[in-house]
């Protein structure tokens, strides 16, 4: 774990709620010159704890209005198994985040689709028919509030 001072942890913070800002402004805010407050930002890409930034879209504006959690526990385990699963989803579009956890199912997903009949597509024609699935279980998401994370209070 990498050690931060009270200005990196408002760094990230700043950072976390407004990547688009630059070094200027967030040093200002900070009280700290930009060529300080880049050396800073260089040192956190450089350590990994900023990995990169990414796009925030709004999927509904986009057309696809329904989100779906699949738990999927595969029909047979083994590392042949996991490696062919995962190389398969991955190449699905509508499949947003894979993950591999622990617990009752083997993977997490996240698909996104334009409505409850095109997810029904995917399920069918993509997800069920990938290597080694068993049970799969979903869960269509209501609503969704983003958290700022543990940084908040450190």
């Amino acid at each position: 774990m990498t050690d931060l001072d009270d200005i990196d942890r408002k760094l990230v913070l700043a950072l976390a709620a407004d990547a688009t800002q630059s070094a200027g402004a967030l040093g200002r805010t900070l009280g700290l010159s930009q060529p300080a407050t880049w050396r800073r930002i260089r040192r956190l890409y450089d350590t990994g704890i900023i990995k990169g930034r990414k796009l925030d879209l709004d999927a509904e504006k986009l057309g696809f209005g329904v989100t779906v959690f699949l738990g999927v526990k595969l029909a047979t385990k083994g590392r042949v198994s996991l490696e062919d699963f995962e190389r398969a989803v991955v190449a699905i579009p509508e499949v947003q985040t894979v993950e591999h956890v622990l617990g009752m199912y083997d993977y997490r997903l996240r698909v996104t689709a334009r409505d409850i009949s095109d997810f029904e597509r995917v399920l069918r024609r993509r997800i069920m028919t990938l290597p080694a699935v068993g049970n799969v279980e979903a869960n269509v998401l209501l609503s969704e509030e983003q958290r700022p994370g543990p940084l908040q209070d450190a």
